[in-house]
């Protein structure tokens, strides 16, 4: 079929659609992000995913199916070992990650703290696995009452540093993380470093929304590099820029909310500039995914699907859209506020398309990046198999 000048990649952070055959593993069985919050409501009213075939991927409660679905559908499986933004997104661009990253369930090893302490002169409190805003309802005045940095990890690959707004300002905060981030290689190598600010008062703090992450480099090229390349435009929206560092990208927009990573989303649109944009939509993930707030990703959904025509009024016949996920956070789940291994939606959408049909269940979320590839005439990525040739 003829190529598109433009592919737009939008990631609804966490939406994932049911378990992977592996979750048990992970400690995610019956797992189902979308089809759970779905049921704990009493029903989704999301009419315009609904007629691009989202209810057509699974039974979905208020999303019905559809014989005429206005997208092509499927749902993507991850081979990567782990289940966090990182490896997803990294999938997505092409890269498969076989060895997990490193995860500290027990807090960090003395050593590496001494190191942090040393290095960015500052002290330590927390040091163990832990829900962020419990932790700064736990710790938050000790950290007031002594300014040394709260410090703590989750299920996922990652290093968190909390600190209040007043205690440490946000630039000395983001070069703590960048301290850290230098020295977390090796054994020590964690997926990211994500910086988290907080304000208010005790009993009443409140993580801000200038969370910044600060991802270990890509060891290998993704399909961001290519394009870029091969003097195609590639436009990051929201956390995409901090998930690969900083690599491959023509220009940044660090949008902090859905609402604003839409309103970049159309303004980029408008530009009509030819090559990728690749949008992260982050709410659902880090206000109701990991807070356990199956009524704000409710709302969430609901939301952007009410945003949704904003943007397919903007997808002309040379543009594709690809609308997916890359990872699930359920927040149905008891006594858990981690990432969940899941499928992840496929909902692919141009006005040049016809006869749309199902996508089947793909193997890899690198198929993604093949996809990219073979539209824009690139040589093929090391992993995936695309789908451009399935639509007519």
């Amino acid at each position: 079929m003829k190529k598109f000048e433009r592919i737009i990649l939008l990631i609804l952070d966490a939406c994932g659609i049911g378990e992977l055959q592996d979750a048990a593993a992970y400690g995610d069985s019956g797992a189902n992000t979308i089809v759970n919050t779905a049921r704990q409501v009493g029903g989704l009213n999301l009419p315009y995913l609904s007629r691009l075939g989202l209810g057509n991927i699974a039974a979905i409660e208020g999303v019905a199916d559809t014989t005429e679905p206005q997208a092509y559908y499927g749902k993507m499986g991850e081979l990567s070992a782990g289940k966090d933004s990182t490896v997803g997104h990294w999938e997505l661009a092409g890269l498969i990650m076989d060895k997990p990253f490193p995860v500290f369930p027990h807090g960090f090893p003395s050593d590496l703290m001494d190191k942090f302490e040393k290095l960015s002169g500052y002290g330590t409190i927390g040091n163990k696995p832990a829900s962020g805003t419990a932790i700064i309802a736990e710790l938050g005045q000790e950290h007031l009452d002594t300014g040394k940095l709260i410090v703590y990890t989750s299920a996922d690959s990652v290093f968190q540093i909390a600190a209040h707004t007043d205690r440490v300002p946000l630039e000395k905060l983001y070069k703590t993380c960048e301290i850290a981030r230098a020295m977390l290689t090796g054994d020590w190598g964690v997926s990211r470093v994500i910086a988290r600010p907080f304000e208010g008062t005790p009993g009443n703090f409140v993580r801000t929304a200038d969370r910044r992450d600060y991802s270990i480099i890509p060891p290998q090229e993704t399909i961001l590099d290519k394009l870029k390349n091969n003097n195609l435009n590639v436009t990051a929206i929201g956390k995409i820029e901090d998930l690969f560092a900083h690599r491959g990208l023509s220009e940044s927009y660090h949008t902090r909310t859905n609402e604003a990573g839409i309103d970049q989303t159309i303004a980029s649109l408008r530009d009509n500039k030819p090559g990728l944009i690749f949008i992260n939509l982050v709410d659902f993930d880090m206000l109701w995914g990991h807070r356990n707030d199956y009524r704000g990703f409710a709302q969430g959904l609901e939301y952007f699907d009410l945003r949704l025509p904003g943007i397919l009024e903007l997808i002309s016949s040379e543009d594709l859209l690809i609308i997916t996920a890359d990872h699930g956070c359920d927040p149905t789940l008891e006594n858990s506020t981690d990432h969940t291994r899941e499928y992840v939606p496929l909902l692919v959408y141009s006005p040049a398309l016809r006869q749309m049909d199902s996508l089947g269940v793909r193997r890899s979320f690198a198929d993604v990046a093949q996809t990219i590839a073979r539209n824009f005439d690139l040589e093929p990525m090391p992993d995936g198999t695309e789908f451009l040739s399935l639509l007519k």
